[in-house]
Formats: C-alpha cells, structure tokens, sequence
C-alpha cells in the first residue's frame, strides 16, 4: 500500500465496522469474546436496527408441521420487529416454499431450512444458500424416508443424516443440543448418554447456543460444548406461536446470505436473546400436541408413542 493516501469508507459502512470489532474479537475459547457473542436477556430492536448488521431468528415453525402460526403472519411480524426468518417445519418445506414464493421487496430476510427430525431422536437444523439446494437435498434424502405423519422421526438416524449432508453447500447446527427434557432431541444429551459418539458435535458446523424453548442452563451447556468441540453458534426462538417470531436471533455483519451462513461457520457472528418463561413454554407445547391431534389420526399418535418406547429401550441398552 502506498503511503500518504487516505481510506475512504462511508459513514454506515464504518458505524458497522465500529458495531462488529466490539462484539466479534477472534475466537478464544469461552474467553471475553467468546462471552460477547452470546448475550442473554431482551433483544435492543433499536441497537440491532442501528448496528445495520443482518440478523434472523434461525428456528420457526409454521402450520406446515406442529404449528398454527400462517407463513405470511409470519413474514409480517419479522418484518415488524426487524429481523429475518428461516422457517425450519419438521421435515417438511411447504413452508419455506411459501415463504421465497410470495417474497417481495421490502419482505424480511430469509434462509431456506428444515429442521430434519432422525429416528435415534436428535432434531438437526440444516440451512441452504438457495431454495433450489433445499429441494434438491429434501427429495433425495427427507422425503422418501418420513412416515404417514411427516413430523415424526424419519426413517435414518442422526449418523446417516450427517454423512448425506457431507458434500452438500449447508451450514448444519445441532437444535437445543441438551434436548427437552427426558428426550433425545438434541444431539448432545444423546452424546451424553451413549446413544451417539461423544465427540459427534465435531461434525457439525454449530451448535443452538440460545434456544428460546430451552432453560438457561441447558443453553450455557450448549454454548461450552459448542466451545469445546471448535464450532459455531446459531440461535432461534424454535416458535411454534406467533408471538415468539424474533425472541431470538442470530446477527452477522454481512450482505446477503452466502455471507450470512459463511460467517455462522468462521465464527463470526453472534447470538440475543432469552428463554421463554415457564408457562409460555407450557402454552407452546400445548399447542403443538393439539397441532398434532388435529391433524392425524389415532394411529400415528400410536405410532409416535411406539418411537418414543423404542428410543427410550434402545437408550437404556
């Protein structure tokens, strides 16, 4: 560089600049940085409107799999509260059609996804850089394996979803790594007791560090083990009302979703937001399992309680 010139950077750009050196210090290991990038408590809409960075909540459910919340409500509220949106249904992507079909300017951002539900229990948040991609992946590898009730455990386990996804162009996350409580559906209380390798979270790109339907302390143990294995963060409120549109969200200093979902992987992004209170985890849930009731018959209720016995037995062999 030649001296005795001057950098021209416009104002904006450099309020961004300025935005991101506060929060994203390269990565140490659950270091001051590290603490940065994932902030507990109420989202400051302002802060994030005026930071220009792109952000969206990365885990929503609509009435495309265990929902009533309608794809275009959806898109209003994100858009209302200034955030993106990945709708990610239960193996299914009517959704996320929907939500790049009917897209217009001035429309949030959003990232084409699915939540991919295994049969040995853990739920697996995958994100495309295009619609197209999420198709591809979804006709070949989701949708000639999922039961009469699509939101169920598909036919392949966690092992299996992984290996299809080595040579696909997606950023892979773990969903509320520590589960649900007595359930497998997270990928890391699976490591934790047997059921999967310990060291599988090695083979994802991130871990759901702030998942709004998990406690505090589930999230921090997320958060660490996403540390320790030397992988990303994502964050989502995993909605299933349209209330919790934006309670989380996951924001990078970036200008389209390529960069978005390459700086999930750099470790150069970050994750606010907080837990739902108990009751409202109490109202989501209700709802989902109403969902559920009303949309399939007695018999896949049966068999859902058949893959819950068979998880269960397989976990304490």
């Amino acid at each position: 560089m030649s001296t005795g010139r001057f950098i021209t950077i416009p104002f904006d750009r450099f309020f961004k600049m300025i935005t991101v050196y506060r929060w994203l210090a390269i990565r140490p290991s659950m270091g001051e940085a590290s603490g940065d990038r994932v902030r507990f408590g109420r989202i400051d809409r302002d802060w994030v409107r005026e930071s220009g960075l792109l952000c969206a909540d990365m885990h929503f459910h609509t009435h495309f799999s265990d929902s009533y919340t309608k794809v275009p409500s959806a898109i209003a509220l994100a858009k209302k509260r200034g955030c993106g949106l990945a709708i990610t249904d239960h193996n299914l992507i009517g959704g996320a059609l929907e939500a790049f079909e009917s897209w217009k300017p001035g429309d949030p951002f959003l990232i084409p996804g699915i939540e991919i539900s295994s049969w040995d229990g853990p739920h697996i948040l995958v994100y495309f850089y295009t619609v197209d991609e999420l198709k591809e992946y979804w006709e070949k590898n989701v949708h000639p394996y999922i039961s009469k009730s699509p939101w169920l455990n598909m036919a392949k386990g966690t092992e299996w979803i992984l290996d299809s996804l080595e040579d696909v162009n997606c950023v892979v996350s773990g969903a509320h790594p520590l589960g649900y409580l007595g359930t497998v559906k997270g990928v890391q209380k699976a490591a934790n007791n047997g059921t999967l390798p310990k060291d599988i979270g090695r083979r994802f790109d991130a871990y759901e560090v702030i998942c709004s339907g998990m406690f505090r302390g589930e999230n921090v143990k997320a958060w660490k083990k996403a540390d320790e294995f030397g992988i990303g963060y994502t964050g989502g409120s995993d909605g299933h009302l349209l209330s919790e549109v934006g309670s989380v969200i996951t924001l990078s200093d970036a200008n389209d979703l390529d960069e978005f979902l390459d700086n999930i992987v750099k470790h150069r992004n970050m994750v606010m937001g907080k837990e739902k209170m108990i009751y409202k985890k109490a109202i989501m849930g209700m709802a989902s399992v109403s969902r559920f009731i009303t949309a399939y018959p007695l018999s896949s209720i049966e068999e859902k309680v058949g893959r819950i016995v068979h998880t269960h037995s397989k976990n304490r062999c």
